[in-house]
């Protein structure tokens, strides 16, 4: 799923578009115990109720693309009877009424879901009748020719509020404050099945994690059966090492800079496209070719992807690049740059050292203070 699609879902989480059916809620302790559940019409609750719910779901389909809301796709295995897709299909086609399929589904994560405190799975059922849309890109609310049924689910951490003094309305006095255990936004989520091409995909989903860095590897595979890629960290960690040992003793601050500028104008091309930018192991060769690195590279850089990454690698450009950000950094120093202005600075050798030099105008501030960069004694001096 591309980030338009997500949003053209999201958009029915809300009041106006509600196309949520039934509620379900499992609370488990930090023991693993079930200690309440529900199961309700969505509609059933209050209109702040709702309004909170909603403030859930959305969280559980926010974030980017590739570092917190990653695509996976299901093998053939987890499709076939007894496997977690097929398990998932009979749970959505159920609506979520039959009360062994629930009680199977809050014990897969209860199982599989390593968290040592309290925790609250939400479980809701929707329907969205996706209206058709005119040459001109214009929906079309009577020309629907699907409904798209899902299940989307959050993991949300309980927590205890805070200790504190309250203001006690009835008795006028401030007191110890009354703690509450507090159901805070999810820390993991999933979206079944996945919405593509403004369809229903039964062979993908989507998935939610609050930390980009903590995919819970052990707990999409239980769950879902699927492989997680790697993560936003790990890409840039990967790629980087592939680059290092891939140009050896070439790779100094040029030919860095010169992927980077590279990498940059490919995502610049594509900003304005659903679909972020990939590069697969191809596209990576393509894209040292372009930023001048010799051809008898390119055999280094097979074994290196394939040793480092994996041949099935793919990076998605913006967890490897910061597009807003170029740095350089030492031990001790640590510069950081326009990106548009990387070629500011250059290496020179300098009384035998080899040197960073960066070219400065009057426009200097150190610490927030404007200083000069000409000493004006000494430019009196060679004058006279």
């Amino acid at each position: 799923m591309n980030k338009k699609e997500i949003s053209e879902i999201k958009k029915q989480l809300t009041p106006e578009n509600c196309a949520l059916t039934r509620l379900c809620a499992c609370y488990v302790d930090g023991e693993k115990n079930k200690k309440s559940e529900m199961k309700e019409a969505f509609l059933s609750q209050s209109e702040e109720e709702c309004f909170k719910y909603f403030e859930i779901f959305r969280k559980s389909l926010s974030g980017t693309v590739g570092k917190n809301l990653i695509n996976l796709e299901f093998p053939l295995d987890a499709e076939m009877e007894g496997g977690a897709q097929e398990f998932l299909m009979r749970l959505k086609e159920s609506r979520l009424k039959d009360d062994e399929l629930l009680e199977e589904f809050y014990d897969r994560i209860i199982e599989s879901f390593d968290y040592g405190e309290n925790y609250l799975i939400l479980l809701v059922h929707g329907a969205y009748d996706i209206p058709g849309k005119s040459s001109d890109n214009e929906e079309m609310f009577d020309a629907s020719d699907e409904v798209y049924e899902y299940l989307l689910c959050a993991v949300c951490p309980v927590n205890l509020s805070k200790a504190g003094l309250s203001y006690d309305a009835e008795n006028n006095r401030f007191g110890s404050r009354v703690r509450d255990w507090l159901v805070e936004l999810p820390m993991a989520g999933f979206l079944f099945p996945a919405f593509q091409d403004r369809s229903t995909d039964l062979h993908s989903m989507l998935y939610y994690s609050k930390n980009p860095e903590e995919l819970r590897d052990d707990f999409v595979e239980k769950l879902f059966g699927c492989s997680t890629p790697l993560s936003a960290g790990d890409q840039k960690e990967t790629f980087n090492a592939m680059i290092e040992e891939t140009l050896g003793e070439e790779c100094d601050y040029e030919a860095v800079r010169n992927i980077h500028e590279k990498l940059q104008e490919l995502v610049e091309e594509r900003k304005d496209e659903p679909e972020p930018l990939v590069l697969d192991k191809a596209e990576v060769k393509q894209l040292l070719a372009g930023s001048g690195v010799d051809a008898e590279k390119f055999e280094e850089l097979e074994e290196r992807y394939e040793e480092t990454a994996g041949a099935q690698t793919e990076f998605l450009a913006s967890n490897i690049i910061n597009t807003r950000k170029f740095e350089i950094k030492t031990p001790d120093v640590v510069i950081q740059v326009n990106p548009e202005r990387a070629d500011l600075v250059e290496t020179r050798m300098i009384d035998g050292r080899q040197c960073l030099v960066i070219p400065v105008d009057d426009s200097v501030e150190v610490n927030g203070i404007s200083v000069r960069t000409l000493d004006k004694r000494n430019m009196e001096k060679r004058d006279f």
